[in-house]
């Protein structure tokens, strides 16, 4: 299996996480719904395992203690936003 760029695992986190906010948008009308449950717990469980994968191969997605990181800090690596490179 071929792994995914940065680019494409950033497209499909997002993806998932919009996914996700709208399924939990649907259960708080809906907590009885069985299908939506479902969908949401597999769709979350999705989300948590290419957060892991982006971060154990990239980096931290989020600051203030939401990720771990190692004893150096990859972000100073990346490329910043107004040096018009590709992130």
């Amino acid at each position: 299996m071929q792994q995914l760029s940065k680019q494409d695992l950033l497209h499909q986190i997002r993806t998932l996480m919009f996914t996700c906010a709208d399924l939990n948008l649907f259960l708080d009308t809906h907590p009885d719904n069985a299908a939506a449950g479902a969908d949401y717990a597999c769709y979350s469980a999705r989300l948590i395992a290419l957060k892991r994968e982006y971060e154990t191969r990239f980096g931290p997605l989020m600051n203030f203690g939401n990720s771990l990181i190692s004893d150096s800090f990859p972000w100073t690596e990346c490329p910043w936003p107004w040096t018009g490179e590709e992130v």
